[in-house]
């Protein structure tokens, strides 16, 4: 079983990551209304799928789901191996509400596999959700936490991390990109 072949994995389901041109990755994912058991199961399907693919993110829109919805698990600055779970968090209808400085991190993206760039992003952002159980909160993130959050949260609103990148950037990443992947369809 791999991204491209979804399964059941302990009765929780890994999702297919939808690849990059697809066009549902332009997708504006819709507000969720009430954080109900549908909902409790695409978290719990997508946390399934993220740690499969070995992602620190993912945002429903990559799995085919147009609902604000995303998980994380970031490790700490510190860490020198991620401890699965440790900073597991699932946000619903995530939005930033405040965004400050400047920081350049090179991403990647399980919707791009094999390639990666320099993108330049808010050094601190605050982001307002409802947790798994439909709670408000707030988070204060620096450093990954916030990257990662402003590229999930792009996702939600049909952005993904090459639209940040000048075009030339952007068309050196497109090649690479599709380079890669036509050297993948031939080894299978």
């Amino acid at each position: 079983m791999n991204s491209k072949s979804p399964g059941i994995k302990d009765g929780r389901m890994i999702l297919e990551i939808i690849k990059y041109p697809d066009p549902f990755l332009k997708t504006l994912a819709a507000k969720v209304a009430t954080v109900d058991e549908s909902v409790k199961k695409l978290i719990d399907d997508m946390i399934e799928t993220m740690y499969y693919a070995r992602g620190i993110g993912l945002a429903s829109v990559q799995v085919g789901d147009s609902r604000r919805v995303i998980v994380l698990d970031v490790p700490d600055e510190d860490e020198k191996e991620r401890t699965k779970g440790k900073n597991l968090m699932a946000l619903v209808n995530p939005e930033i509400v405040l965004a400050e400085g400047e920081h350049i991190y090179e991403e990647g993206c399980l919707s791009l596999p094999g390639v990666t760039a320099d993108v330049e992003r808010a050094a601190r952002v605050m982001v307002r959700a409802l947790d798994r159980n439909g709670k408000p909160l707030e988070i204060e993130a620096e450093g990954l936490l916030a990257i990662a959050l402003q590229h999930e949260i792009d996702h939600l609103n049909g952005i993904v991390f090459i639209d940040r990148l000048s075009r030339l950037k952007r068309e050196l990443v497109k090649r690479k990109y599709k380079k890669s992947m036509e050297t993948e369809e031939r080894a299978i």
